[in-house]
């Protein structure tokens, strides 16, 4: 039986506006548990980390509350790298995407030690490789990408044993539709592969999944950090920085479903969920139906 560990980050440190720390609890009230061990789990649920509070300071030069997120970030990485060296598949319970920094650092390192390839798939409405040079706010949580492709600050690169712990060929963007004007350039710079919602307006989920996994091997650590805003914010309001335009319901369970198909996801992010503004906790109920098609549920026995 495999085993999900799950990993409570309760922190909106980088990010915009105040709520994410909640997403965790919001994730546990939503039944997050009850489904992993209903569709055939073993759950762990380590509880929250703790960290630094947010100073909620005003936007300055350089990134916004560095030393906050750097601790949050260390914490994260050490939880995911014991859960990994255990055998079992971490689910961190975000929090900010800035999280994504230290988790996607330590399984870069497990990856190499197993002598794995690491695919990322980052499903967000934002492509998050701003610097602290083309950031308009300095908010952490639109340059984890950056720092993970060895671009960010000094604090925040290097985690995983190597200068990035990723390299451009191994993430690739699902539902994007939000690029600040210099992170534009950045994508192109980086030859990031950037399935943007124009990709799947004219050629559909299927497609676009097909051409995202389909190098995705028995050697493969497949890897999903998924941002709550790359729905639509019609289906999923509860989110800090929401953007119209996003994949639909229908349009996501295939997407999540086509990853499970492969049979190598090993680990996840789960973030950006904001219940300070959803409603009725509906942007966590979504989320759990998502992970939980990620986990192979499904309609029929496929």
């Amino acid at each position: 039986m495999k085993t999900v560990s799950l990993i409570g980050a309760p922190t909106d440190v980088g990010a915009s506006v105040r709520g994410a720390g909640m997403g965790p609890d919001a994730l546990r009230v939503a039944g997050l548990v009850e489904m992993l061990r209903a569709n055939g789990l073993d759950v762990i649920d380590h509880g929250n980390l703790a960290g630094p509070p947010n100073p909620w300071t005003a936007i300055g030069e350089g990134p916004r509350h560095l030393e906050e997120v750097v601790a949050w970030n260390r914490a994260v990485f050490n939880a995911v790298a014991d859960v990994l060296a255990r055998g079992q598949t971490p689910l961190l319970m975000g929090g900010d995407h800035c999280l994504a920094i230290g988790s996607i650092s330590a399984i870069a390192r497990h990856c190499r030690q197993q002598g794995k390839l690491l695919r990322v798939i980052w499903l967000d409405a934002h492509s998050d490789v701003n610097t602290a040079a083309s950031s308009p706010s300095g908010n952490l949580h639109g340059m984890p990408v950056s720092c993970l492709l060895g671009h960010g600050p000094p604090e925040l690169t290097g985690w995983s044993g190597q200068p990035a712990a990723l390299s451009a060929g191994d993430i690739d963007f699902i539902g994007i539709r939000s690029v600040d004007a210099q992170e534009k350039q950045a994508v192109r710079q980086l030859g990031l592969q950037v399935f943007d919602m124009r990709h799947i307006d004219e050629h559909g989920m299927r497609y676009t999944m097909t051409e995202a996994l389909h190098d995705v091997d028995d050697n493969t650590h497949l890897h999903v950090s998924f941002d709550l805003d790359c729905l639509d914010p019609i289906e999923a309001p509860g989110v800090g920085t929401g953007v119209r335009g996003g994949p639909t319901y229908r349009e996501m369970q295939l997407c999540m479903e086509m990853i499970a198909d492969t049979g190598r996801l090993a680990s996840l992010d789960v973030v950006e969920i904001n219940p300070a503004l959803d409603v009725r906790n509906r942007t966590a109920e979504l989320a759990v139906e998502f992970v939980a098609s990620l986990f192979g549920a499904s309609t029929l026995v496929r």
